[in-house]
């Protein structure tokens, strides 16, 4: 049985985890990101896109400027700002649920929660920009905190851990230590695996698998698996025809103790989540949102 918590958001929102899975849709606003870089990069259609997503069920539009795929580099923060922002503007009173901002920026972070986001990803737990913990806590965001080995740029062509699982551990126990000496509360911190971020096909395979193990942290636990190479190493698929592996690695996440999923197919991950919270659950889920 997962752990219940409440995520207390900025506008005096909460937002449920444990009862049923929140999910996440992703809207990248990039022209390189793995899965669907390009395709939104033009405004308007990104626009639309992040309406669609709201539509199709999603609890929570994240929005990313900057590429995190093998081998991407880093991009300025100026570029970033051009690329997120206009997309914020547009959107703002437009959307319901709630905006997370994917940035290991902390001036990026800060100008998206003051156009309305309330959550921030950060998928180098703090070690990009030690500054971020900072706004976030000046800002009362809530916090995402993902494992990433090294950097996007080399992190597949590193040697492999020899033990994934003390690595996470450490890496996050670290950023979480940080972000509460920072002043972020406890009660607004979210943890990642980081799935397909500088692991082996078997290593990501066994952090799904035994993902219940993080709950030792005592926080909620994020997944992103949606589409990301492994599936298409295991079944042979490109990028835009991964969803059904997709939806077998966000069930196993699941019910292995999975409290939130990043997924880009919003409509259809939106079912497979509501069959396993009833099989994670042994009775049906309701269909009820999280936010309160």
């Amino acid at each position: 049985m997962r752990q219940i918590f409440t995520i207390p958001l900025r506008n005096g929102a909460v937002i449920e985890l444990g009862r049923r899975t929140v999910v996440v849709g992703v809207l990248n606003v990039t022209p390189d990101s793995f899965s669907d870089g390009g395709r939104f990069f033009d405004s308007r259609r990104a626009i639309d896109r992040a309406i669609e997503i709201e539509d199709e069920g999603a609890d929570i539009l994240e929005i990313g400027g900057e590429s995190t795929r093998p081998g991407a580099e880093l991009i300025s923060t100026d570029e970033e700002k051009r690329r997120v922002m206009p997309i914020l503007d547009a959107i703002a009173g437009r959307i319901r649920i709630p905006v997370a901002i994917d940035t290991t920026k902390a001036e990026v972070a800060r100008d998206a929660i003051r156009r309305g986001a309330v959550i921030v990803n950060d998928v180098s737990a703090l070690r990009f920009d030690p500054e971020l913990s900072r706004i976030a806590a000046e800002e009362r965001a809530v916090l995402v905190l993902m494992h990433m080995r090294e950097t996007p740029a080399v992190m597949q062509r590193i040697e492999p851990s020899s033990d994934i699982f003390s690595e996470i551990e450490l890496q996050l126990s670290a950023a979480i230590a940080k972000a509460e000496q920072s002043g972020v509360s406890r009660d607004r911190i979210i943890v990642d695996p980081g799935i397909g971020f500088g692991k082996t096909l078997e290593q990501n395979l066994r952090i799904i698998n035994r993902l219940d193990w993080l709950s030792t942290l005592n926080l909620p636990i994020m997944l992103g698996s949606s589409r990301k190479s492994f599936i298409g190493r295991l079944t042979g698929r490109p990028e835009s025809e991964r969803q059904f592996g997709t939806a077998a690695s966000i069930a196993a996440a699941i019910i292995r103790g999975a409290h939130m999923i990043r997924v880009h197919d919003v409509k259809e991950m939106v079912e497979v989540v509501r069959v396993a919270d009833a099989i994670a659950n042994e009775q049906g889920v309701d269909s009820a949102g999280v936010l309160r």
